[in-house]
């Protein structure tokens, strides 16, 4: 019944080739998945900033703050945070498609959950992004006091803790936090990004 009421104008709008050409730039998604304190977010700052100084438009899409906006009627139920990423997919694939540089960075703890991302937004336009940063170390920095409360069992099906992670079998690319300087990850990401 919905659908005869749905007519999609996609075929009247100007295209994805119009808007990078207008932006002098391509449309990609970097997603970035990792625990909790991997340095996600810390890294997508970085190279926002430095695609800025190059010139480059880039959107970050960040969970804690798509969960006070758009996604905060979800809980962390298995249904809902599959209904999380999805949304951030479809979103990311918005941004993409208008020629934005997008990074994605959430937890997205299993490689089904990345996969139905990477569909959505589709192959070509989708790089992962592990931030491979090991769980004692995200266990040190805990700077929102997550891990603390998870191992007090006040935080259930907490990820790493309570709740197990599948790191990626293939990302296109891997950075431990602990290991790298800000500046070694951040170029790394941008030579990724531009094909340096």
């Amino acid at each position: 019944m919905a659908n005869k009421v749905i007519y999609p104008i996609f075929d009247k709008m100007m295209s994805r080739e119009d808007k990078e050409a207008l932006l002098h730039q391509r449309g990609i998604m970097i997603w970035m998945t990792g625990l909790s304190g991997s340095g996600k977010s810390t890294v997508a700052c970085g190279v926002e900033r430095e695609l800025h100084r190059r010139g480059i438009l880039c959107r970050i899409l960040d969970g804690d703050n798509i969960r006070t906006g758009i996604n905060s009627n979800l809980s962390f139920s298995a249904e809902d945070r599959r209904e999380n990423i999805r949304r951030i997919a479809e979103i990311g694939k918005l941004f993409v498609e208008t020629g934005i540089v997008t990074i994605a960075c959430f937890v997205s703890p299993t490689n089904e959950l990345r996969q139905m991302a990477r569909d959505i937004i589709g192959d070509k336009d989708f790089r992962e992004v592990y931030i491979a940063t090991p769980l004692d170390e995200c266990e040190r920095r805990d700077v929102k006091g997550l891990y603390a409360r998870a191992r007090r069992g006040e935080v259930k099906d907490f990820t790493g803790i309570s709740a197990p992670f599948e790191a990626p079998t293939h990302p296109d690319l891997s950075l431990d936090t602990s290991q790298m300087t800000l500046k070694e990850e951040v170029e790394a990401v941008v030579k990724l990004i531009t094909c340096e």
